[in-house]
C-alpha cells in the first residue's frame, strides 16, 4: 500500500456533491476537490460509471485530494445512470457517453475556478474514454493518462482475444448487471432515489448477450477502437499499464503509432492504479502524473520531455505460484518502438519436441527457409504432429488478467502438459531478455470447419518448474480476416500466425524455453463448437521470440519515486472478507469444475465494511463456477452468483443476481435473474433468456 501523505502543500476543499447539467436536462454528479487559497487552476477529470459516492470513494480520496493538494482542481464524475446521476446506462462507451463528457470538460473549463485547461485520466473503462475523447478532440483538453485500457476493443478486452470467446465476457457481464442495480444515495439525491432505482432495474440488460451477439470485428468493436485513426488523438498521452494486466499489447501499440508526444510505462502489475498495484513493486503514480500535468497543463518544466519515453520493467524469472507479492526485476527505456534494440530469433518447432534456434530473422521479419507446406510441399514431408486436448485443459490457466487476488496468475504450467503438444530448447547457455510480442508461425489443418489455437511461452526450470511467461489465441476461422471470418476446410493445410502477449521477461542461464500448444483452455476460452483434432507440422512451425540485446550505452531509466497517497476517510471493517479458489473433478462423471469465491468483490476480500464518513454499509458476495466435462466442448456451464448489499439506518438495500452460460454447436444460451429488496421486501425480479447463433466462434 502507498504511504499517505498527511501534510500537502495546500489545504483542500472537499465538495461532496457538485451538479453537472447537460444540454438535454440530465445531471450528473460530481466530486470535486479545490486546493483553498488558490486561483484559476487546471482540472483533472475522472469519468466512470463506479460509484464516487460509496464504491470508488477511498480510491478516489487517496488520488484526487492529493491532486487539489498539489495545486490542481480534481474532479470525480459520475457517468449518466450511474452512482447518483440521472439517466440509463444501456450498455459500454456509447456515443452519449462521449458526448456527455465533452460537455463535462466544456463545463469544467468555464468554471471561475479553472485556468480553462483540462486533463483526463482513468484506469480501465477510465483509460478507454480517456482514449476516446481524446479522440474528439475538445479544445480544453490539453493532456491524458490512460491507465490499464485499450485501444481495440475487439482485440483486447474481456469479450474476445484472437478472435475467440473470453470466458471473462461472462463474468464480467454478470458483475455489471448487479452495479447497474444499486440505486443512488438518498442523502444526495433526496427522496426521487427510490424512483431512479426502478427506473433503472426496469431498463437493465443483460450485457453478455449483447457481446455475443457481436463475434467478429465490425462498427460495434470499432465505434470506440481508436486503432483505427491514432491520428485522431492529438493531445499529449501517458499509457500505464502491467504484464499481469490483461493490457498488454496497447501500450506497444500506441509507442509504434502514436505521433503526438506520448509516454508508456508498464510495470509487473495486475489490474490496479500503480501505486496500489500487486505484484511490486508498486511507484509514485501520483508524483509522476503530477510532472506530466506540470508540464502540459501549467507550462512547468519538469524534465518530462528529456527523458526516455518508453519505460518496460524487465521481470526476472520467478517461480509458479498462486500470488506474487512482488516481481524482482529492473526498469528498462527505449526511445522507439518498436525497438532497434529488439530482434526477433526464429527457433523451429521440431517433430521430436525439441524447440531449435535457427536464426535472425532477415530485416523484413522472414527467415529463409523451407517451403510452406500451405504452399504445397514436397510428399516426403514429416508426417503431422495431432492435438486433441481434453476440454478440460487450462487446469494452470488462472484468469486471463490479474486484479492481484490470490489464485489469478497463471500456476505451474505442468498441469497442461497432458493436453498440449510441447517443444522444448535446450538450456540456455547465457541469460536471454525479450521484450515485446512473441509471435508463432504454423502449419496446422483441422478436422472440423472451426477450431483455435491456445499457444504458451513457458520458463522452465532446471528442476522441472514451469512458469509462465506469455499467452497467445487464434480463432482459426479469423486467421485471415477479423471482419469476415473464413469456416476451415477440414483437411486443408493452412499457414497462420498468432501474436502472444507483450511481455517484458529474462530467462536465466540454464533454464529452457517451452512452447505448449493446446486446442481447448478452458475456463479462459469457450470451446469450440465441436471436438477438433489438429495436426501441427513441425519443421516448418516456428517460435519468433522479440529479443533485447544488452546496451553499455542505453540511457539508464528515470527513478521511478516510492508510492504515496493521501489519506482516505476512514472505514469500519464488519465482517472479514475471504477468496476461495479449487479445482476439482468429479470422480463419477468426470466433471471437472473450477470455483471461485470472493467474499468483498471483484478487488479481493473486502468483506463487508462502513463507510465511516457517510455510515453507509456495503458488501459484495459471488461465487463463479466453470464446469466442463473432458470430452465434450457442449458440456461447458458458467454459472455466477451474487449478493450486494448496502444499509445505512434503516435503508437497507439487497441486490440478489445469478446467471448461466451454455452451448450447442450452433448456439450459445443463457439465462439470467435479477432481484432487487428494500428492506424485507422485493421490489422487482427481472429474468432474461436468450439462444445466440454462433457465428465467428
Amino acid at each position: 500500500m502507498p504511504r499517505y501523505e498527511k501534510s500537502l502543500p495546500h489545504e483542500v476543499l472537499d465538495i461532496e456533491n457538485v451538479w453537472i447539467t447537460l444540454a438535454d436536462g440530465c445531471r450528473l454528479a460530481a466530486r470535486i476537490w479545490l486546493p483553498k487559497g488558490l486561483q484559476s487552476v487546471p482540472a483533472i477529470l475522472e469519468y466512470i460509471p463506479y460509484r464516487k459516492r460509496d464504491f470508488m470513494r477511498r480510491r478516489d480520496e487517496g488520488m484526487h485530494h492529493w491532486f487539489a493538494g498539489h495545486g490542481y482542481a480534481a474532479i470525480r464524475v459520475d457517468m449518466r445512470g450511474s452512482g447518483e446521476s440521472d439517466g440509463l446506462m444501456h450498455d459500454e462507451y456509447l456515443t452519449q457517453e462521449q458526448d456527455d463528457a465533452l460537455e463535462v470538460i466544456d463545463w469544467l473549463a468555464r468554471q471561475p475556478w479553472c485556468s480553462g485547461s483540462v486533463g483526463m485520466m482513468g484506469k480501465s473503462w477510465g483509460a478507454y474514454n480517456s482514449l476516446q475523447v481524446a479522440a474528439r478532440r475538445p479544445p480544453a483538453l490539453k493532456a491524458v493518462i490512460a491507465v490499464m485500457g485499450t485501444d481495440d476493443r475487439f482485440a483486447e478486452c474481456i469479450h474476445y482475444s484472437g478472435g475467440c470467446l473470453l470466458n471473462d465476457n461472462f463474468w464480467w457481464g454478470c458483475v455489471m448487471q448487479t452495479f447497474n442495480a444499486r440505486p443512488p444515495d438518498p442523502q444526495i439525491v433526496g427522496d426521487r432515489w427510490r424512483q431512479m432505482w426502478l427506473d433503472r432495474l426496469e431498463a437493465e440488460t443483460f450485457w453478455p448477450d449483447i457481446w455475443l451477439e457481436h463475434q467478429r470485428l465490425d462498427a460495434y468493436w470499432k465505434h470506440g477502437s481508436v486503432c483505427f485513426d491514432y491520428a485522431a488523438i492529438d493531445c499529449p498521452t501517458w499509457f500505464w499499464g502491467g504484464w499481469a494486466d490483461l493490457y498488454r499489447d496497447t501500450p506497444l501499440r500506441l509507442a509504434e503509432h502514436l505521433r503526438v508526444p506520448h509516454r508508456v510505462t508498464m510495470g509487473p502489475w495486475g489490474h490496479l492504479y500503480p501505486h496500489e498495484a500487486v505484484p511490486g513493486p508498486a511507484v509514485g503514480f501520483l508524483q509522476e502524473a503530477l510532472r506530466w500535468w506540470d508540464h502540459w497543463l501549467k507550462g512547468i518544466d519538469r524534465g518530462v520531455s528529456r527523458e526516455a519515453p518508453l519505460n518496460f520493467y524487465m521481470m526476472e524469472a520467478v517461480r509458479p505460484a498462486a500470488a506474487y507479492d512482488e516481481r524482482p526485476g529492473r526498469w528498462v527505456t527505449e526511445q522507439t518502438w518498436p525497438s532497434p534494440r529488439v530482434t526477433m530469433r526464429a527457433l523451429t518447432l521440431r517433430a521430436d519436441g525439441s524447440l531449435q534456434p535457427d536464426g535472425w530473422l532477415l530485416p523484413d521479419g522472414l527467415l529463409q527457409r523451407d517451403v510452406s507446406l500451405a504452399a504445397g510441399t514436397p510428399p516426403d514431408a514429416a508426417p503431422p504432429l495431432t492435438l486433441c486436448s481434453p476440454q478440460s485443459t487450462g487446469l494452470a490457466g488462472g484468469d486471463w488478467g490479474s486484479f492481484g487476488n490470490p489464485g489469478d496468475v497463471p500456476g505451474d504450467q505442468r498441469a497442461d502438459a497432458f493436453g498440449s503438444l510441447e517443444f522444448t530448447s535446450e538450456a540456455l547457455p547465457e541469460r536471454l531478455e525479450i521484450l515485446g510480442n512473441t509471435r508463432l508461425v504454423l502449419e496446422v489443418s483441422a478436422d472440423q470447419a472451426a477450431a483455435f489455437v491456445a499457444a504458451r511461452l513457458i520458463d522452465v526450470a532446471p528442476d522441472g518448474a514451469a512458469t509462465a511467461v506469455a499467452r497467445g489465441f487464434l480463432n482459426l476461422s479469423h486467421r485471415d480476416d477479423r471482419e469476415a471470418p473464413c469456416p476451415l476446410v477440414p483437411g486443408q493445410v493452412y499457414r497462420v500466425e498468432l501474436s502472444l502477449t507483450g511481455t517484458a521477461y529474462a530467462f536465466p542461464a540454464g533454464h529452457r524455453l517451452r512452447v505448449a500448444l493446446s486446442n481447448a483452455y478452458w475456463p479462459i476460452l469457450w470451446p469450440s463448437p465441436r471436438r477438433s483434432t489438429l495436426s501441427v507440422y513441425a519443421g516448418v512451425s516456428q517460435l519468433l521470440l522479440p529479443v533485447r540485446a544488452a546496451s553499455a550505452a542505453a540511457e539508464p531509466p528515470h527513478r521511478l519515486p516510492p508510492a504515496v497517497s493521501a489519506e482516505p476517510s476512514p472505514v469500519t471493517i464488519l465482517r472479514q472478507g475471504r477468496v476461495e479458489r479449487s479445482v476439482t473433478t468429479d470422480q463419477i462423471t468426470g466433471l471437472v469444475s473450477h470455483r471461485l469465491f470472493i467474499d468483498g468483490g471483484v478487488f479481493g476480500d473486502w468483506g463487508e465494511f462502513r463507510l465511516d464518513a457517510i455510515d453507509l454499509s456495503m458488501g459484495h458476495v459471488f461465487e463463479r463456477i466453470y464446469s466442463i466435462h473432458p470430452d465434450e466442448p457442449n458440456s461447458a456451464r458458467a454459472r455466477m452468483s451474487q449478493t450486494y448489499e448496502m444499509s445505512r439506518g434503516a435503508w437497507r438495500i439487497t441486490i440478489k443476481a445469478g446467471a448461466e452460460m451454455t452451448s450447442t454447436a450452433a448456439t450459445f444460451d443463457t439465462t439470467a435473474w435479477l432481484e432487487a429488496f428494500e428492506g424485507d421486501a422485493r421490489v422487482c425480479r427481472r429474468d432474461w433468456r436468450s439462444s445466440i447463433r454462433r457465428t465467428g466462434c
